[in-house]
């Protein structure tokens, strides 16, 4: 239960009619609710990730909280106030805040069609300009690196597995920790990159919707972590998937992905889209970790979401796979127009093996080149050097998160072969697809278009059949009589991608 758990607010912010008087628990505090008030007491607990056992240790923790949440809403929280026995003497601490109306809270608007956009649009904003002012360094850092990473995922699957208790399938907590472990492995680029371009932060650390209040003169962002540094160090990012797992679980989809655009916005953050999907995949199987804890307790309703959040997190860590697709065939055959198709559906990376091999000559790249079959800048010489470059340009995108398209006729087994090899290193799936097309469609095609940057005619192109070999691995589409929504989704479909 939330800290500041409003049974309402007397304040001009809330309803009057909620109870004056009020009191929640949680599993490390109680608050107790007075007119537009609460305060918050620490249990005397200890805990594998707390120890509030002495009164030191609560003094000390109440007033850490009220700093690190004044950061995000400093009118909530007022100060710390002492306890004192009958003798006068002082016996432990209270956070002490302005009382939140629970009507307003963002889980509520959420879970009754409340109007949230505006509200979200703003915490967004507010998040990233914390972001902005965060303290960083080198110990800060480190929690952001890949090693770090891992190792939370390490501990939390091992944690899952310890409790789950048939809540969530081993077959599914071996596919998060297979899915996230191949994420990490071909992603030290962009990790190290994170870290150097100071995107890790002393943040929030537990950005919950039932934390956020949409008061009319703004959202209040209350109860981040304070009880542990380090799990509160950690990528902006990050710290935003936190929210968007959130607004998922509440069935809000739609509204988790514009925060998450909102924040990208406002912070310049350059993140690739894969990266968001691993973040919200771990906020989400966190949860389904603590679901699974709080169902062994005796929850009745956690168990569904401890499965609920399990599903949430396989299918962001596959929506975030990176991955690598061969689109190939011969000139005519729509393989770059299917290569663009795919490029706009999916957000991801064209390289065209066309457009590579002028750069590399130094030619404009809609400048004709003919030459011949096998001569000119399409001598072996400078076919090699081009599917060089173009595999060495998919490795550097790929270790920084992004999926490509490699646009080629690939008609070569060992060029197929170094590909696959990149996408094996790069820890990446590999995908094949052949296009194919009658004869008569594919020179009709070659000698009416006028915008291609192939050099292709149809003469050369009988050559180039001669010799391409076999590809049995690639799935082949046809494209010669199919609609293009309809050769776009069979690609779709073997990319395993909607």
């Amino acid at each position: 239960m939330p800290a500041n758990d409003c049974t309402g607010s007397a304040g001009p912010d809330g309803p009057a009619q909620e109870p004056y008087a009020g009191l929640a628990e949680t599993h490390s505090a109680v608050v107790f609710f007075a007119g537009d008030r609460a305060y918050k007491l620490k249990k005397p607990v200890r805990t594998g990730f707390l120890d509030f056992s002495t009164a030191q240790a609560r003094a000390a923790v109440c007033q850490r909280e009220t700093e690190l949440n004044r950061r995000f809403a400093p009118d909530v929280y007022l100060g710390v106030a002492e306890l004192r026995d009958p003798a006068g003497q002082v016996c432990d601490h209270l956070v002490v805040m302005r009382r939140m109306p629970a009507s307003l809270r963002l889980s509520a608007l959420i879970e009754t069609g409340g109007p949230a956009g505006d509200a979200v649009r703003q915490v967004a904003r507010i998040l990233a300009a914390q972001h902005s002012l965060a303290p960083r360094g080198a110990e800060i850092s480190q929690q952001g690196s890949r090693d770090a990473l891992r190792q939370r995922w390490t501990d939390n699957v091992d944690q899952a597995r310890t409790i789950a208790g048939g809540l969530i399938e081993p077959a599914d907590i071996d596919a998060v920790e297979w899915l996230a472990g191949r994420f990490l492995a071909g992603r030290s680029a962009l990790l190290d990159a994170r870290v150097r371009g100071g995107h890790v932060v002393d943040g929030h650390g537990d950005l919950l919707a039932a934390d956020i209040f949409c008061l009319a003169d703004g959202p209040r962002i209350l109860d981040c972590l304070e009880f542990d540094d380090k799990l509160r160090w950690l990528d902006g990012l990050d710290d935003a998937a936190f929210l968007a797992m959130d607004l998922e679980r509440l069935g809000a989809d739609d509204l988790a992905g514009r925060f998450l655009d909102w924040y990208v916005e406002f912070s310049g953050d350059p993140a690739p889209a894969s990266l968001r999907h691993h973040y919200v995949a771990y906020r989400a199987f966190v949860r389904a970790k603590v679901g699974c804890l709080r169902a062994r307790q005796g929850d009745q309703l956690a168990g569904q979401e401890a499965r609920q959040l399990a599903a949430l997190t396989l299918r962001h860590l596959r929506a975030g796979a990176v991955t690598i697709v061969l689109v190939g065939g011969l000139p005519g055959t729509g393989k770059s127009a299917l290569a663009g198709a795919l490029a706009d559906r999916l957000g991801w990376t064209v390289l065209s093996s066309d457009r590579i091999r002028k750069e590399m000559a130094e030619m404009p790249a809609a400048q004709p080149a003919h030459a011949g079959y096998g001569r000119g800048i399409y001598a072996p010489a400078w076919t090699e050097r081009t599917y060089a470059e173009l595999v060495r340009r998919a490795a550097e995108l790929t270790s920084h998160g992004e999926s490509v398209i490699l646009d080629a006729t690939w008609g070569s087994p060992e060029h197929r072969a170094a590909a696959a090899a990149m996408a094996d290193q790069a820890a990446a799936d590999f995908v094949q697809l052949l296009c194919a097309a009658p004869a008569a469609v594919t020179e009709d095609r070659i000698r009416r278009r006028t915008d291609s940057l192939s050099d292709a005619y149809p003469e050369v192109t009988a050559r180039m059949a001669r010799a391409q070999a076999p590809w049995p691995a690639a799935v082949t589409i046809e494209t010669g009589s199919s609609e293009p929504g309809d050769v776009l989704g069979r690609a779709l479909d073997a990319v395993g991608r909607p």
